[in-house]
């Protein structure tokens, strides 16, 4: 007896369907893309295209004509940074705002505190 949802093309070739192809975008996908210190992460917004003259500028007020997606991507670097207290130099993805706060708190407690060392 042949299991239920599956069809008899597929129970006489032997296949079993796929189901849906396209898998569900998760935080696997931007995992490239984090910060090691502040794990900033690409997020999904969209841009809104608007038509007509403001209101305040004379006109009969703008319009939203198309709203496109996009993705907001962090300013990421790669670098490699010189840690005194282990004598020795690292490489981490961090962002220009991480690489501020390295240079404000030092290397060592900063990438402590982040879990990197």
């Amino acid at each position: 007896m042949a299991s239920a949802g599956i069809g008899l093309k597929s129970r006489l070739t032997g296949s079993v369907p796929l189901g849906n192809v396209h898998a569900p975008r998760n935080i696997g996908d931007f995992m490239s893309k984090v910060c090691s210190v502040t794990n900033a992460k690409p997020i999904k917004g969209s841009v809104v295209h608007r038509r007509g003259l403001a209101k305040k500028k004379g006109g009969i007020g703008q319009h939203v004509t198309k709203v496109v997606p996009r993705t907001f991507e962090p300013n990421l670097k790669n670098k490699r940074i010189w840690v005194p207290e282990l004598k020795k130099f690292v490489r981490v993805k961090l962002t220009a705002r991480a690489l501020k706060t390295v240079a404000k708190n030092g290397a060592f407690s900063t990438l402590k505190g982040a879990g990197v060392i």
